[in-house]
């Protein structure tokens, strides 16, 4: 009997977790991210709160690194186009955070248990970043192409991006998507606030 209770505990955890882990349906509608994942919207909201980051921003951030996959990484370099090598970065999760980003991200903000595996964390880090953007270059928070810049190349090599084109077309497909979900957010918003009471 323990056995049997043990491995229905261990399949009702493992449900748990990969189910509220999975990639939304549509990741390119923001009213359909949030039917899916009630809780997204609140952790968002909240970032929004505290930090001042737009809700379209932080999504349209998250699209662009990971496509709201919680284990995404960099593709590895491969040897001879064929033998799989190291990765390019450290970079992983929702929010594709670096190592020592996400360190100094959890030392000035006290969040010592965040995951990058986690929305809500990855979410409050691109709050955390937007903002020390908006200090550091005097970004606004609501100017996606630029916050997005500085995301991708760092503070330090912000000024260097009109150098480089690619980075340059990823940021312009970023402020793009971010004014979509901004326009289907002003849709859906007033009956995304009337939901109190959710199970998960």
């Amino acid at each position: 009997m323990k056995d049997i209770f043990h491995r229905k505990i261990s399949f009702l955890i493992l449900f748990l977790f990969y189910g509220c882990s999975s990639i939304p349906y549509d990741t390119s509608n923001s009213c359909k991210i949030f039917d899916e994942r009630y809780l997204w919207y609140k952790h968002t909201k909240k970032v929004k709160e505290k930090w001042g980051t737009p809700i379209y921003v932080q999504l349209a951030i998250v699209k662009a690194e990971s496509d709201f996959n919680w284990l995404a990484k960099p593709p590895r370099k491969k040897i001879f186009k064929v033998i799989p090598f190291n990765r390019p970065s450290s970079s992983f999760g929702y929010s594709q955070a670096v190592k020592g980003t996400w360190e100094q991200y959890k030392k000035e903000t006290g969040n010592k248990l965040a995951t990058r595996a986690r929305f809500k964390d990855s979410v409050d880090f691109i709050g955390w970043y937007t903002n020390k953007s908006e200090n550091i270059l005097k970004i606004s928070k609501h100017d996606a192409f630029k916050q997005y810049l500085a995301y991708h190349e760092g503070w330090g090599n912000f000024k260097k991006y009109k150098k480089n084109k690619k980075v340059i077309r990823l940021a312009k497909k970023v402020e793009k998507q971010s004014n979509i979900y901004k326009k289907q957010l002003a849709s859906c918003k007033n009956s995304l606030n009337k939901k109190k009471y959710i199970i998960f």
